[in-house]
């Protein structure tokens, strides 16, 4: 890739402020936990597994001032940390993967010193990083496998290399198809109210030298009457037992329309976005964002004082619009799965299809 959008770099996170995108490329660096909170808070690191790594940063980071004395406070220190990372966003169930990876971490290795927990916290949070560059690059080569020659597809908000720690998980598949000679044209979404296709996707696919073309949310209807799109690439953030799948808002109704044309829609995910505790979509809790990302545009009032306004986050696509799901491990089909398996079914087969 061309840029990138996290680093650990001389004992700091070093991360690419997405909020100044596209007009600017500017990298911050971060010494304290509560600054890399505040990073995740306010879009400066966005998308699933980024915000992950991140946070397994932050963790690191938190401990660090901490190099000598009561095992119990330091303990609950890490617990404090931890509790106030996991706050952030609520809904990409990485984050709470990745934090939980960082606690037993430590906890496995309590009765070293807390100088050596500290080293270790740091290698776990390296290696984690590390897991996701290649996670990304087998489920561009799984996804690839979907696309055509010739394919125009679309995408939503942003799940590229800009979203994690390698090249990205949706957009990995447009990397690698495009490494394969494949002739892809994408058409982005601008992805309202915060505009991470326009100026995030589309910023990153020009870098690649992408051939992207930037569309109004409310365009891509038409461009599937029109025949325009062979298929709809997204990412998820968190993926439920039954393959329900919580992504960007805004991806529900891109994947009824793509039924009801008949495209394929695709989700790429890492196996890290599954969360088998969940049994459906609707367990999982939806962020809810400021008014503000809707009633101002580049800071200026754009909507009426005083008007009410309702803005998740996310929204939840049931398993059956989902053509596929395709992570680092392989693919999995849900549509087919709940085809051939009735409710009755479902209660007496165990979930021998929920892969990972």
């Amino acid at each position: 890739m061309k840029f990138k959008t996290l680093e650990w770099k001389n004992n700091s996170l070093v991360l690419l402020d997405q909020t100044l995108l596209p007009t600017r490329v500017k990298y911050c660096r971060f010494t304290e936990y509560r600054q890399v909170a505040k990073a995740i808070t306010k879009l400066i690191v966005r998308g699933a597994p980024a915000i992950g790594i991140a946070a397994a940063y932050g963790t690191a980071l938190g401990m660090r001032g901490f190099k000598r004395g009561d095992k119990t406070r330091y303990f609950q220190r890490l617990e404090k940390v931890i509790r106030e990372l996991q706050s952030t966003r609520p809904t990409a169930v990485n984050l709470f993967w990745a934090l939980d990876r960082m606690k037993k971490v430590a906890q496995q290795h309590r009765t070293l010193s807390v100088r050596g927990i500290n080293q270790l916290l740091v290698k776990e949070a390296l290696l984690i990083h590390q897991e996701d560059v290649e996670m990304c690059r087998k489920i561009g080569e799984n996804g690839a496998k979907l696309l055509s020659n010739q394919c125009t597809l679309l995408t939503h908000c942003n799940a590229g290399a800009l979203a994690t720690g390698g090249m990205g998980t949706a957009l990995a598949i447009i990397y690698i198809a495009k490494k394969q000679r494949k002739k892809i044209k994408v058409y982005v979404d601008e992805t309202r109210p915060v505009m991470q296709g326009a100026r995030l996707t589309a910023w990153e696919l020009m870098q690649q030298e992408i051939d992207c073309t930037l569309i109004c949310d409310v365009t891509a209807a038409s461009l599937m009457k029109q025949g325009k799109i062979d298929c709809v690439i997204v990412g998820g953030d968190r993926i439920a037992k039954n393959y329900d799948v919580a992504n960007k808002i805004g991806t529900y109704q891109l994947a009824v329309l793509a039924k009801e044309h008949k495209i394929p829609f695709y989700v790429a995910a890492p196996s890290s976005s599954f969360d088998p505790k969940l049994e459906s979509g609707t367990q999982i809790k939806i962020e809810e964002r400021s008014p503000k990302e809707v009633t101002h545009w580049s800071g200026k009032q754009s909507a009426p004082i005083g008007v009410m306004v309702y803005s998740p986050a996310f929204d939840v696509t049931p398993a059956e619009y989902i053509t596929a799901i395709i992570s680092e491990k392989g693919i999995v089909h849900p549509s087919r799965i709940r085809a051939k398996t009735t409710q009755a079914e479902a209660e007496l087969v165990p979930q021998t299809d929920f892969p990972f």
